[in-house]
């Protein structure tokens, strides 16, 4: 029976801090990778590891056992990305060394997540923890600290939100708003835990070379994005001033954010057709095409705006005097009827020339390619 010393870094600080490509199979191997990570950084508790793992299959070679070493890496943005590199390693190094089972090293209980991962491939018949001996000195505590705070993946997790929420609140202190930033420090944080939790960092990361390369290369739609925010923004503070300033008589806790949805409604609308149109004209630019696909987008917010503000409109009329009476009445004037018959007629155009519009364009489409094929032909 051979048995198989894995070692598993989760965070890939071989690959990160030593350069080196993983897996990595074999005693002079891992002897060569503990070395140039121990050179790298000395105190990362890996090397640790991986010197425990030669450890053990030092110890099993004296006994005459068939043995292998192996150290599996995964990716800094742990959790599904690095899991899926770690399951692909593993099955590489099984099939390279063809184990029957496996003694895991780890250096923390970070690592110990991947071990549904090991068991549904292979025998896992120990677990061994490498725990590193820490001083109990003040100094060298506070040395350690900042060390972890070196490190990368620190940063982002914990270093990056207290600093969004430090440049916050300083902004809203400079600005004698200081009742207002606790609130945007709430939203600073709720938005970056979303991100987080939904692992967006590549998207928004994405978004933002977009923005860049949009200013470098003068891209309309990076223009109409930010009007489009200020139209937003301005349509908020218009609609929280209207609402602040009226007197609500009425019981309904919810007839304030009803009235600030029927003064930003039409902000929405035309915020949204300004930054349409830049991504438009930039499609039309870059494929040197009409993007019939977007054909539906304004009549949706044309609809939306029609339909929402006389919804919204009469239920605000319709409570205004609760809880002494609700009035039906607004749901039946004329303004009602209007807005909401025209939103529905201008969605109904929208898609029935959307439907004849993509018909045009699909059938022009395919006739290039055929005319295409024909001419390799």
């Amino acid at each position: 029976m051979k048995t198989l010393i894995l070692n598993v870094d989760r965070d890939d600080d071989f690959g990160r801090k030593a350069k080196i490509k993983s897996p990595i199979i074999g005693i002079e191997s891992n002897v060569s990778a503990a070395n140039r990570l121990g050179q790298a950084d000395p105190e990362d508790s890996d090397v640790n590891a991986i010197f425990s793992a030669i450890s053990i299959y030092n110890s099993f070679k004296k006994e005459k056992k068939e043995v292998e070493v192996a150290t599996i890496c995964g990716d800094i943005n742990v959790g599904i990305k690095s899991d899926e590199i770690l399951a692909k390693q593993l099955e590489h190094v099984i099939n390279v060394t063809k184990v029957d089972n496996v003694i895991l090293v780890t250096d923390s209980t970070e690592d110990e997540n991947i071990l549904p991962i090991i068991q549904s491939r292979i025998k896992i018949t120990s677990i061994s923890r490498v725990s590193v001996k820490q001083s109990k000195e003040l100094e060298d505590t506070y040395y350690r600290i900042l060390k972890i705070l070196d490190d990368e993946k620190v940063q982002k997790q914990f270093i990056l939100p207290i600093a969004l929420v430090l440049i916050v609140g300083a902004f809203f202190v400079l600005t004698d708003m200081a009742a207002s930033g606790f609130g945007a420090i709430l939203l600073t944080l709720g938005t970056y835990m979303l991100i987080r939790v939904f692992r967006w960092e590549k998207r928004v990361a994405i978004l933002w070379e977009e923005i860049k390369s949009g200013f470098l290369t003068g891209r309309l739609s990076v223009f109409t994005y930010i009007l489009a925010i200020v139209i937003l923004f301005a349509s908020g503070i218009m609609a929280y001033y209207n609402m602040t300033s009226t007197i609500f008589t009425s019981g309904v806790n919810f007839l304030p954010a009803l009235f600030f949805l029927i003064n930003i409604i039409w902000g929405i609308v035309l915020a949204g057709l300004v930054a349409l149109f830049g991504r438009v004209i930039d499609i039309y630019v870059r494929d040197k095409k009409a993007p019939w696909k977007y054909w539906f987008a304004p009549f949706s917010l044309f609809a939306f705006g029609f339909i929402s503000y006389a919804v919204f409109n009469s239920l605000f009329e319709a409570l205004r005097n609760w809880p002494d009476r609700f009035n039906i009445d607004p749901f039946f004037t004329l303004s009602f009827i209007v807005y909401t018959v025209t939103g529905f007629m201008i969605a109904l155009v929208g898609a029935i020339t959307h439907y004849y519009i993509r018909d045009m364009h699909l059938t022009d489409e395919k006739e290039n390619e055929i005319e295409k094929q024909t001419k390799l032909v």
